[in-house]
């Protein structure tokens, strides 16, 4: 995918509105992308499609979605589809953690991280694959985590939704790998980004990470949707 011309292609983003998913999508509009954002929070989605028109005479679009509330991510796609004839490429990025003993880890958490970063994100791919198998053509990719090949105390359960996504992705790879559209698994390793601020408020797994995390370095700070 990075070696095809970008050039008007319709990327549909979820977890835009800040960290990876916001560089993710500078980036592709950038190189002439259309990027479509998905996140909860509206203003971050407003000012992001600021900064890439100001920037790219880009204009986004953007869809104010949980990806957790299945029914919701119906409702929203249907409306992409009203709008825009094709989906290009799926990058799902939206996901959290919360990082706790699993003895101290609150059911609520553990549900919720499931259904935002599997559950969500198999949603979210479902409502596409059918057009793209239309089409004989996509790409969809999967923002996981080093977690989901090397777990961590504290990260337990966030690694077991991460190791969901691995084989999710492997999986689907393999069905739909003679229908024309490719599925690949990102697993990043600690990035500096706000998903600290929800996952470890104390800080504590950020210190010991420290030295292993890396920085967004594509845009100044005053840029990203924190």
């Amino acid at each position: 995918m990075v070696k095809q011309n970008l050039k008007s292609k319709i990327i549909v983003i979820t977890g835009a509105s800040s960290g990876i998913g916001r560089e993710i999508a500078l980036k592709f509009a950038e190189k002439g992308a259309v990027p479509l954002l998905i996140a909860r929070s509206e203003d971050k989605l407003v000012s992001l499609k600021k900064a890439i028109y100001d920037r790219f005479q880009i204009t986004a679009r953007s869809y104010v979605l949980d990806v957790s509330r299945t029914e919701d991510v119906k409702t929203v796609f249907e409306q992409i589809f009203i709008h825009c004839e094709r989906i290009d490429v799926l990058v799902n990025c939206a996901g959290f953690g919360v990082f706790d003993y699993f003895s101290e880890a609150k059911i609520e958490d553990i549900k919720k991280m499931f259904a935002v970063n599997a559950v969500g994100l198999m949603a979210c791919t479902k409502m596409v694959v059918p057009h793209m198998i239309r089409r004989r053509s996509g790409h969809i990719v999967n923002i996981a985590s080093i977690a989901g090949k090397l777990s961590t105390p504290k990260s337990t359960v966030y690694a077991a939704t991460k190791h969901a996504v691995l084989g999710f992705s492997n999986g689907l790879r393999m069905e739909l790998a003679d229908k024309g559209i490719s599925v690949m698994a990102v697993n990043p390793g600690p990035i500096r980004t706000p998903f600290f601020a929800t996952a470890d408020p104390g800080g504590n797994y950020a210190k010991r990470a420290g030295r292993y995390a890396r920085s967004l370095l594509c845009r100044p700070e005053s840029d990203r949707g924190d």
